[in-house]
């Protein structure tokens, strides 16, 4: 069997662009991928065609290592979210070509699984959001974002205005549900560490990006100020092995969050994780919530034995309707599927159905017109005026 090309399609989920790889082989069997980059799509797209056809066409798909080790090394620029987000929608399509001519599942490949079922959270800002979550999707955990949903935030108030909405949703939610927080890297250390130490008490899941990624010492600043208990996680914005060397030898964080789109597949997720188990750190998966990005996450997490919790957005009606035969979520879990390979199939009239859509660029702003730090989605950026 050997690979002969790959198609690339752009879909409007929600709230982004998912972007799919498709690779072909000459014996029918194909493979899917996703590679979806917020902002980057294009560029992702234009790497990964330039990999299958410079490099993977015409070689057998099932040598995932050897054509791993060559993507990476062979180039001399290395890392980045553009290349690991290319190379991550190629690994997951060859794994899914594994799988499919072998006749199994992913997890059988990668040792089988240890778990049954992927324990998943969902996303949840406000009470409506939170109770639909829980009481009608059946989540048992969910992540919330920010002390930034406002404008002109007066400094001053950010840690009792943080500490009063989270104990807000505890009182909501009462003890059994767990509750996880993302601070997008907004604070530095001095913040992180007091936002920690006010909401010590409501027994967060896990603080996510308390500090930037790109200075992992405020992170190790945090870590050894804090004083609490709370989890620390991070990790998203962190590539490959190589990238997670200092935070894992000197065990800045009790949770991980590689994304299997962005840190250069199945592959590279599945070392990092390992590294991760022998200081005791749990991977907790980022995702950026397309389908197949989904499905591979599923099958890398039933086989990590320090595996945590997965982020997973339920996102009706495209989510599920661009699958075949969706992923199972049940009562807070997702079933592991036992069709060979990812376990999923896109319907492509609907990833037509649904073309590209650019996003008009924002840019936010101190009140006092200094840049402010990137924030995901349009929508979440609301703590900065906007200049203009």
């Amino acid at each position: 069997m050997k690979v002969t090309g790959v198609n690339t399609y752009h879909m409007l989920g929600v709230q982004r662009n998912w972007i799919f790889a498709k690779l072909q082989t000459d014996e029918g069997i194909y493979g899917w991928g996703e590679g979806t980059l917020e902002g980057h799509e294009h560029a992702v797209e234009q790497v990964v065609h330039t990999l299958v056809n410079g490099y993977l066409v015409g070689r057998d798909p099932t040598q995932i290592e050897r054509h791993w080790q060559a993507m990476y090394r062979q180039g001399f620029w290395r890392g980045g979210p553009v290349l690991g987000s290319a190379v991550a929608a190629i690994d997951q399509a060859l794994w899914d070509i594994a799988g499919k001519a072998y006749g199994v599942p992913v997890y059988k490949l990668l040792g089988g699984p240890v778990r049954d079922r992927v324990r998943v959270y969902t996303h949840a800002n406000t009470p409506e959001e939170i109770k639909h979550s829980i009481e009608e999707l059946g989540f048992t955990a969910f992540k919330c974002t920010g002390w930034y949903a406002g404008q002109d935030i007066d400094e001053h108030r950010i840690v009792p205005e943080f500490a009063e909405r989270i104990a807000s949703y505890r009182e909501l939610v009462g003890p059994d549900v767990d509750i996880l927080y993302d601070n997008h890297g907004l604070s530095r250390p001095a913040q992180a560490i007091a936002l920690m130490r006010a909401v010590e008490e409501y027994n967060l899941y896990f603080f996510e990006e308390p500090t930037q990624p790109d200075n992992l010492d405020n992170l190790a600043l945090v870590r050894a100020n804090a004083g609490v208990k709370t989890p620390i996680a991070t990790g998203e914005r962190l590539y490959h092995r190589w990238d997670y060397r200092y935070l894992l030898e000197n065990q800045l964080a009790d949770i991980i969050q590689a994304d299997i789109c962005h840190c250069f597949g199945i592959s590279e997720l599945r070392r990092i994780a390992a590294a991760a188990e022998t200081y005791y750190i749990r991977i907790a998966p980022h995702n950026p919530n397309g389908p197949i990005a989904t499905a591979a996450n599923v099958q890398l997490c039933a086989a990590a034995p320090n595996f945590a919790i997965l982020e997973s957005i339920q996102s009706p009606p495209w989510h599920d309707k661009v699958q075949k035969e969706p992923l199972k979520f049940v009562n807070g879990y997702i079933e592991l599927p036992t069709a060979p390979g990812l376990g999923v199939d896109l319907d492509e009239e609907v990833i037509k159905s649904r073309p590209y859509k650019s996003h008009e660029r924002r840019d936010f702003y101190y009140v006092d017109g200094t840049p402010a730090e990137g924030v995901p989605g349009s929508g979440r950026a609301r703590a900065w005026r906007r200049r203009g």
